[in-house]
C-alpha cells in the first residue's frame, strides 16, 4: 500500500535545502499550501534574507490561536558530498518498501505527513489549535530553533505540547543531552623556527586546552555523574576540529579549535562553559608572559538545551495514546525538542525513520512507518475534534 504523504514526501526531498544553501524554496511551497487552505503562516526571514522559520496556526472551531499542540520539523538536509550514493540523493527513489532520498528520514516525512494532512486538520472541529513550526539550520547547531522560540513567544500563542518529528522509529523519547560546540582562537606571534623566543606559539598553547577537555572528558567517563537511560550513561567531550600553522619553520601565530561536548541533566552547560574560558583565561595569562599582543578568544557557536521529560508528561502520555511507541529510552543526539521546552512548553521527540539512516549515503525511511507517521497524526486530528 502506497502512504497517502507519498506525492509531497517526494516534492520535499527533490528540493535540495543543504544547510549551507537556502531553505526559502521550501517554504514557499508550504507557504502556499497552507494559504490555499486559508491559512496565513508567518514567516522569519534570517538578516541576510537566505532562509526563514515559518509559523502557522490551524485555530480551535471557536477561533482560539492559543495554547494547544506543535508539530515542529527542521527543513534543512546535511550535504551528500562525497558519499556513495545507488541513485540520486534528490530524486527519491522507492526500493523494497523504502523510500531513498536525503532527508526521507531526517526528517521531510514528518513535516509531509503533516502538510499532506492539512485538509483534514482544516475541516476538523479542533477542540485546541495546531501550530506547524518549520526551521532552518538545525544541521548546523539548531539555529533556526532558538530563533523559533523566540518567534513563538513574540507570537503569543503559548503552545502547551509539542512532538518534534525527528527519526525515533515513531518510539516517545522524553530525554536527550545538550549539544554545545565553542570556537577557540588562540592568537600568538609570529616568528622564524629559528628565533622561537621572538613569537608565541599559538599551537603550543591551544594543547594545552586539548588535554584540559582531555581531562575533563576522562573525569565525567570515570567518576559521572551516570545516567544509565543513555547509551554513553556520561557527559562526553572532544576535540575535534583544529587548524592551525602555515609552514614549518614558522612559529604558528594562530590555532583555532572547535570544541564538542554533551551533557547529561546532572551536569550543567553553563557550568562547562565557564570551565573552559577560566581555562583560556589562564592560558592567556601566560601566552601574554611571552608577548603581550597575545589573546585567547572564546565564542559560542552553539548551545542547545537538553531535553529531561518526566514520566508524568503530557505530550508522552498523548504520544502514546495516539499511537506511538511508549518508551523510556535517551538519546545521545541534540533536537530541537530541549529549545521548545526551555519556554515551558512540555516536548517530546517523535517521527518516523531510524537515526541510523539519518546522515548516511542511501538514506530512506520504511513506506511502513510513514504509514504509521499518518495514523498518528490522523489520530491527533481525530482526537482535537470536538465531535470526536
Amino acid at each position: 500500500m502506497t502512504p497517502a504523504s507519498l506525492p509531497w514526501i517526494e516534492r520535499l526531498v527533490c528540493l535540495d535545502t543543504t544547510s549551507r544553501d537556502s531553505n526559502l524554496t521550501l517554504i514557499e511551497v508550504v507557504a502556499d499550501e497552507l494559504r490555499r487552505h486559508g491559512i496565513e503562516p508567518s514567516i522569519f526571514p534570517t538578516p541576510d534574507g537566505q532562509k526563514a522559520n515559518l509559523v502557522a496556526t490551524v485555530p480551535a472551531a471557536d477561533g482560539t490561536r492559543t495554547g494547544g499542540v506543535v508539530l515542529s520539523g527542521h527543513t534543512d538536509v546535511v550535504p551528500v558530498d562525497g558519499q556513495p550514493w545507488s541513485s540520486d540523493p534528490f530524486v527519491p527513489e522507492i526500493r523494497d518498501g523504502r523510500l531513498y532520498g536525503r532527508g526521507t528520514a531526517d526528517m521531510k516525512s514528518f513535516i509531509a505527513v503533516v502538510i499532506d494532512q492539512l485538509p483534514q486538520l482544516v475541516a476538523a472541529r479542533l477542540s485546541q489549535p495546531v501550530h506547524i513550526a518549520l526551521t532552518y539550520d538545525e544541521e548546523l547547531g539548531c539555529l533556526g530553533g532558538d530563533a523559533i522560540v523566540r518567534e513563538i513567544t513574540e507570537l503569543g500563542i503559548a503552545p502547551r505540547l509539542c512532538f518534534v518529528g525527528e527519526p525515533t522509529s515513531m518510539r516517545v523519547i522524553r530525554a536527550h543531552k545538550s549539544s554545545n560546540v565553542i570556537d577557540v582562537a588562540f592568537h600568538g606571534v609570529a616568528a622564524h623556527s629559528s628565533l622561537t623566543p621572538q613569537g608565541c606559539n599559538a599551537i603550543h598553547h591551544a594543547a594545552t586546552l586539548i588535554t584540559f577537555m582531555h581531562g575533563l572528558a576522562e573525569q565525567w567517563r570515570a567518576e559521572g555523574p551516570y545516567d544509565e537511560g543513555y547509551l554513553v550513561p556520561y557527559t562526553t567531550a572532544g576535540v575535534n576540529v583544529i587548524h592551525g600553522g602555515i609552514a614549518s619553520n614558522t612559529v604558528p601565530s594562530l590555532c583555532q579549535l572547535q570544541l564538542d561536548y554533551r551533557t547529561i541533566a546532572a551536569v550543567d552547560p553553563k557550568d562547562v562553559l565557564a570551565q573552559i574560558r577560566a581555562k583560556a583565561a589562564e592560558i592567556e595569562v601566560a601566552m601574554q608572559a611571552e608577548q603581550p599582543s597575545a589573546k585567547v578568544e572564546v565564542s559560542v557557536a552553539a548551545a542547545v538545551p537538553g531535553l529531561e521529560n518526566g514520566p508524568d508528561s503530557e505530550a508522552a502520555a498523548l504520544a502514546g495514546r495516539l499511537g506511538a511507541e511508549a518508551s523510556d529510552d535517551k538519546v545521545t543526539y541534540g533536537t530541537e525538542a530541549g529549545q521548545f521546552a526551555s519556554i515551558g512548553v512540555d516536548t517530546v521527540v517523535c517521527g518516523p525513520g531510524d537515526i541510523a539512516q539519518a546522515h548516511a549515503p542511501d538514506e530512506y525511511v520504511e513506506l511502513a512507518q510513514i504509514e504509521e507517521c499518518e495514523r498518528f497524526i490522523v489520530a491527533l486530528i481525530s482526537h482535537l475534534s470536538e465531535d470526536s
